[in-house]
């Protein structure tokens, strides 16, 4: 079996500029989602998609492969992941399995990537594992505002149900979808019943996608750092 990760990873995010190159923790974030990937020890490859120069330069220095330049129609704030993967399979030589692996996680271990490869290769009938974590309270117990700004139930049938009588809800947890290659070129959805999880636990999860979710993912990683939880 062969294997490829394929890390997304365009210039032009908008809330925070130049995202994938800022430096975390002294580290550029890019280059943090390559090292674990490459240490993993899962991949023939470690591929980089992006229309950027300096992020193509910033990869190759750092052990992963640029074969290709993603166009600018799949570089926009509306192409979806599963796009990027489908266009660099088609770049190519054939992987049997192709994870994606996103440039801004910087909480992602070596060993969930393992976890979730031999989880996907045990079930052939499936097409994909991935990251996920649980909600810490219900979801169906979750409040909205109406009109006029009063809160009002999200689920009013379930108001009056004790928490621990509902069933657990999961939140993709954004750091890595391992696929089999025929499944992300036929275009196969990642949220159905072809899919496993890969259960990570809260507090190693965040996503990256504001000024507020970087400085909490700085405050989780230097607490795991500092309680050698980080492997």
């Amino acid at each position: 079996m062969s294997n490829v990760a394929i890390i997304p990873a365009r210039g032009g995010s908008k809330r925070i500029p130049r995202k994938n190159l800022k430096p975390f923790d002294g580290v550029p974030m890019i280059v943090r989602s390559i090292r674990t990937a490459l240490d993993s020890g899962l991949f023939e490859q470690v591929v980089v998609s992006t229309d950027d120069a300096e992020i193509a330069e910033l990869a190759r220095a750092h052990g992963a492969h640029v074969p290709f330049m993603r166009p600018a129609q799949l570089a926009d704030d509306f192409t979806g992941t599963a796009q990027v993967i489908v266009h660099a399979l088609q770049q190519l030589p054939h992987f049997d399995y192709a994870c994606c692996v996103y440039a801004t996680a910087p909480l992602l271990q070596a060993r969930f990537l393992r976890q979730g490869f031999e989880l996907l290769a045990q079930h052939p009938d499936k097409s994909f594992a991935f990251s996920v974590t649980d909600f810490g309270f219900p979801v169906q117990r979750a409040l909205t505002l109406d009109g006029q700004g009063a809160l009002m139930a999200l689920y009013p049938e379930f108001r009056d149900t004790r928490s621990q009588d509902l069933p657990p809800a999961f939140q993709d947890a954004g750091q890595f979808y391992w696929g089999r290659s025929q499944a992300w070129l036929r275009g196969e959805i990642l949220y159905s019943p072809a899919s496993l999880p890969v259960i990570l636990p809260r507090h190693l999860v965040q996503d990256i996608d504001t000024a507020e979710d970087w400085k909490r993912a700085e405050y989780l990683y230097a607490a795991l750092k500092a309680g050698g939880e980080l492997q």
